[in-house]
């Protein structure tokens, strides 16, 4: 074999591992984190649960202060957002736009893990009509990026709502309003010279509200057992989620940007509203976020785009009980305002237990607890320790530092919400006065009382599970009552004023991560090995 046709060879196996790679990193789910609210938990508060929730990225809709410091050294990618009340500022001067990173951003980077921000939000169907503000805004925004090395790390784009298109059905006719592509052409141009993502607004229930008629419930909630074909392309739709973004893709195409990536930044189902809105029930809610879990992290891709990596953020963490409008904007929310879950979502997306729907709400609906988490309360737990009934303890790891055992110890007796009182002189656990063993109820405390779960146990790699009790003396270490199963419910004094939650909301599920993991070590295996022969024959 010629030296040519070797490296040709060589230089092919390798782009295709490296293909291979890509196809195998998963889907991304988030969470919308609204504020519309006078009632919500402190965002300490919110951050803490969100981080019980193993959720890994969240919206917000500003910049808020308090909610960047809250979100803090969690690893948690935040998108943030420039309202459209901001948009002129942003719009008009370099300096407004300079004044913001300053004072809302670069004292919180990296700390708080700002990865994206979404400039407006839907413009085109606002009142006010602000599109003509969004795109010199993110481009100020970029050139303030760029001042200070950000330009690669933060994306910079806009959401939209699907009325943005002229027609979304068939999908393969899709095309956007014409009435705005002076705006979106450029908008577009932007995204793909800064490889930023187009943001859409997906919600097959309002699709399914306006259209009753035409459009099946189990259709729009994933659980459809026909399919409608696109007379244009063949291409079969099991689901009104689908056909939507494919709607999205398919207009893309039109306006020859193609390669620009889609990205879901709202979608969800609420379970209230008026009286004419039979659709908003928490069953449906259920059915919706479960299945659309489900498709995300364990069937990618849409008819148009098999396997293409979709990234969806959730909508919404909690009620929002200030917004305007009909009963239902207020009740899209998976958790009450005091922390209680409004319906049970598996967020993991592995449990294939059917969910029922229903067109009624007349069916099930729960309603909040008449005060907050801070007593004896239900809370669900998913994914724990032990498993099968087996008592677990977390204690303080020996091989930790003492300035780390200390550091985490002084988390738990604060933010943590542990009862370190315990541990004070005179107290049944003072003795032996040291940082380890005080660290090992206080890390146990904690751990038992977020539901003995391996993650509970982490405490930055300072602490460890153990299988024999550590009590000693009157010193006594907490246990939680014996369970088994994935899900379950344990009734404990549960302090704050949000439910103590678990169940990871993965992303990606741990089959993906398992795939992920396999991939990585394949192609590291495999390309590694390629390079060396590459630079011998070279």
């Amino acid at each position: 074999m010629k030296m040519g046709t070797r490296l040709n060879l060589i230089f092919c196996i390798c782009v295709s591992i490296v293909a291979f790679l890509d196809f195998g990193m998963a889907s991304k789910i988030g969470i919308c984190y609204g504020r519309n609210a006078d009632n919500l938990p402190s965002p300490n508060r919110v951050s803490e649960l969100v981080q019980h929730l193993n959720i890994k990225f969240v919206r917000i809709y500003d910049a808020n202060i308090d909610v960047l410091k809250a979100f803090a050294n969690t690893g948690i990618e935040l998108m943030i957002g420039v309202p459209n009340a901001d948009l002129l500022a942003f719009a008009q001067f370099q300096s407004n736009v300079d004044t913001w990173l300053s004072n809302n951003i670069l004292p919180y980077y990296p700390a708080t893990k700002i990865t994206s921000i979404s400039v407006g939000l839907e413009v085109t169907e606002a009142p006010d009509n602000a599109t003509g503000l969004v795109l010199p805004a993110m481009r100020n925004i970029h050139t303030a990026l760029k001042k200070s090395g950000l330009d690669k790390k933060i994306k910079i784009s806009s959401s939209h709502s699907l009325a943005i298109l002229s027609r979304s059905f068939p999908p393969s006719s899709a095309s956007f309003s014409k009435k705005h592509s002076a705006f979106l052409k450029p908008m577009l141009e932007f995204l793909v010279e800064n490889e930023s993502p187009f943001m859409i607004d997906l919600y097959p229930y309002y699709a399914y509200r306006d259209s009753t008629e035409k459009v099946p419930l189990e259709y729009a909630l994933f659980e459809s057992s026909s399919q409608v074909v696109d007379p244009a392309t063949g291409l079969l739709y099991s689901n009104m989620f689908d056909a939507q973004l494919d709607a999205i893709y398919f207009a893309l195409t039109a306006m020859n940007f193609k390669t620009v990536k889609v990205m879901v930044t709202e979608s969800g189902w609420p379970s209230k509203g008026s009286p004419k809105e039979t659709a908003a029930t928490p069953d449906n809610a259920l059915a919706y976020n479960t299945n659309l879990i489900r498709h995300v992290i364990g069937d990618p891709g849409t008819p148009a785009k098999p396997g293409e990596e979709i990234d969806v953020y959730l909508f919404s963490l909690f009620n929002e009980n200030r917004k305007p409008g009909i009963e239902s904007e207020r009740n899209w929310g998976m958790f009450y305002a005091n922390g209680t879950n409004v319906y049970a979502l598996d967020f993991t997306g592995e449990n294939t237990t059917p969910v029922s729907p229903t067109n009624s709400t007349t069916g099930t609906s729960p309603s909040p607890s008449s005060s907050p988490i801070s007593g004896n309360s239900t809370v669900i737990i998913g994914g724990g320790g032990g498993g099968g009934g087996s008592k677990k303890w977390c204690i303080a790891s020996s091989q930790a530092s003492v300035t780390e055992l200390q550091t985490a110890l002084d988390w738990a007796c604060g933010p943590g919400n542990v009862d370190c009182s315990a541990v004070q002189p005179d107290q049944p656990c003072f003795e032996p006065d040291t940082v380890l063993s005080h660290a090992s109820y206080a890390f146990n405390t904690y751990y038992q009382q977020s539901g003995a779960s391996r993650i509970d146990c982490s405490f930055n790699g300072a602490s460890v599970e153990v299988d024999k009790d550590p009590s000693y003396g009157n010193c006594l270490y907490m246990i939680a009552p014996a369970t088994d199963g994935f899900n379950r419910t344990m009734t404990g004094n549960i302090t704050g004023n949000i439910t103590a939650i678990d169940s990871p909301l993965a992303s990606p599920s741990s089959t993906n991560e398992a795939f992920r993991q396999m991939v990585i070590s394949v192609a590291v295996s495999v390309w590694l090995p390629c390079f060396i022969v590459c630079l011998s024959i070279w």
